[in-house]
């Protein structure tokens, strides 16, 4: 086998999404250095609120890195931003006269006598209601009905991908993603995002490799496969959150009679567990397949909403990030950084315990992507991209409005010139980034992001002290975005009067922190991005 390894990810699901949103947060901390990504977002729902944040978070994280030379960037080592990612969307769209149900994809409402054993068949496995549901939501936890879609759509766009007819624009980028991945030959790497215990993820799942590799049989007109060498992981994320009980008056209309039920999530999760255990075929095509899990009580996403309906899918279906997404993120970590047991021909199961007492869960820097070095890289990685997050957003007021970055630019300038050059439009996209990350403040209310929603899941310490997530105002005035950790030895050095931040700025112009050869920052604003990432460790009093 080549030392090259070709990497792909797919996000299936809403579940899917916040894991890929998780993901892209991770190659910006820097944990995914000079490594390029094909990533899949694969969803029912176009217009899926999850979906739509997800992708625009990965088009702002490629309008940073652009260059003229390409749209989506060159990947970096030892720096934030380090990673290269190519985006991919597919959506199955049912939205379409004939597609929006079952029956109606199936012919099966056809009252031609050729398809009375189709119908009996369907109907053994199926109910009147299933069959009729509006698709365009999702599965709605009818796992059996959306692995026979999920495949169907995959090799339903191939047949026309080969013929060449009735191709949307859209569907031109999973015929790309397509001959990557066979052009990846036995180097490919592919990492499937999604949940276990819902619809549109534990439908895939267990479809996905099959379906790719069928797809593209059909493709390349049987000249075509997935490589033998080529190796698969998943997340098997089992239940970690729940919403308001669907009621009858919602279910009375027939659009509805079929609802994800998330009183249901537990024994889905179970029954998912046992499948996933005893599945030959699942076994013969995942090399490795990390168990997630979720201890204390679901979180409820309806909970102060004010939901006249559940919400099954949609603009609305816009839900918080949760830590356990976050362990997804250092599962494919793990996978895409080790060699362990993808020789062998049967599957791995795998989990990571983290410490829990008495309700509360502690999670430090050894929790994530392992212990000892790995710990070490994790910690620094992740708190020194908090920190640049405070010191656009908060020092700098990037999260009330202001242009965070280009005024931190204005202070940088007191040391040195050299950025001068970088415009306001990218100092816009970057402060518009840490917003997503962080937080924003509006009109007063603090509107937690990626990073505080994560921290809201976790009843207990998350890395840095709990200073670092403050939301009240009158401490956030006061934060120093070089006292994050509760470490004090991992302080940045700093004046009695005054804290760490001229003494950081005043690091830049230290010709030790200059971008190195090896950082491969070739234009302003990666030598910019590069050139914060060294000063912040060279602030570090260790």
């Amino acid at each position: 086998m080549s030392k090259e390894k070709k990497c792909f990810i797919i996000g299936i699901g809403g579940t899917g999404m916040r894991c890929l949103e998780t993901f892209t947060h991770m190659c910006a901390m820097g944990l995914y250095d000079g490594m390029e990504f094909n990533v899949l977002t694969l969803d029912t729902d176009f217009t899926n609120g999850n979906k739509n944040r997800t992708e625009n978070l990965i088009k702002d994280y490629n309008n940073i890195k652009k260059t003229s030379d390409s749209k989506n960037g060159a990947t970096s080592n030892d720096s934030f931003f380090s990673a290269k990612i190519n985006l991919f969307e597919f959506v199955t769209d049912y939205n379409a006269n004939g597609r929006q149900t079952f029956s109606e994809l199936t012919n099966l409402k056809s009252d031609n006598d050729d398809f009375s054993d189709s119908k009996m068949l369907a109907e053994l496995f199926l109910s009147e209601d299933v069959q009729n549901f509006d698709l365009s939501h999702g599965y709605r936890a009818q796992t059996h009905l959306g692995s026979y879609l999920m495949y169907h759509a995959i090799t339903d766009l191939a047949k026309r991908l080969k013929a060449g007819v009735d191709i949307k624009d859209g569907e031109k980028q999973f015929e790309e993603f397509l001959n990557l991945l066979y052009n990846a030959k036995e180097d490919a790497r592919i990492f499937v995002f999604g949940s276990i215990f819902g619809g549109t993820g534990a439908s895939s799942i267990p479809v996905i490799p099959k379906a790719l590799n069928d797809a593209l049989d059909i493709y390349g007109d049987g000249k075509m496969s997935i490589d033998k060498g080529a190796k698969f992981g998943a997340t098997l994320l089992s239940e970690y959150f729940k919403f308001k009980k669907p009621a009858d008056s919602q279910k009375s209309n027939r659009d509805n009679a079929i609802i994800a039920d998330s009183s249901f999530f537990t024994l889905n999760s179970q029954a998912a567990l046992q499948f996933y255990q005893s599945d030959p075929t699942v076994k013969k095509t995942y090399q490795k397949m990390y168990h997630i899990g979720w201890p204390i009580d679901a979180i409820d996403y309806s909970k102060g909403k004010n939901e006249k309906e559940t919400i099954t899918g949609g603009a609305a279906q816009k839900n918080q990030c949760h830590i356990t997404e976050f362990m997804c993120g250092c599962a494919a970590w793990d996978f895409f950084h080790s060699e362990r047991f993808l020789s062998e021909a049967k599957s791995v199961y795998l989990y990571k315990s983290v410490r829990f007492e008495d309700n509360i869960l502690n999670f430090s820097k050894d929790d994530f992507i392992g212990d000892g070095k790995n710990g070490e890289l994790f910690g620094k990685k992740f708190g020194n991209f908090v920190a640049f997050m405070h010191l656009v957003l908060t020092k700098n007021e990037g999260a009330l409005g202001h242009d965070g970055v280009n005024l931190l630019l204005k202070k940088i300038g007191e040391v040195t010139d050299i950025y001068s050059a970088l415009d306001q439009q990218y100092t816009s996209l970057l402060t518009k980034y840490f917003r997503s990350f962080g937080y924003t403040i509006d009109n007063g209310v603090f509107v937690p992001g990626w990073l505080y929603q994560i921290k809201n899941s976790v009843p207990g310490k998350l890395v840095l002290d709990s200073t670092a997530y403050t939301t009240v105002p009158k401490e956030l005035k006061k934060l120093d975005a070089g006292e994050l950790f509760t470490e004090k030895e991992l302080h940045w050095k700093s004046r009695f009067i005054g804290g760490s931040y001229d003494p950081f700025i005043s690091t830049l112009k230290d010709e030790d922190t200059l971008p190195s050869s090896n950082q491969n920052a070739n234009v302003t604003h990666e030598k910019f991005i590069a050139h914060i990432y060294n000063s912040i460790n060279a602030s570090i009093k260790n």
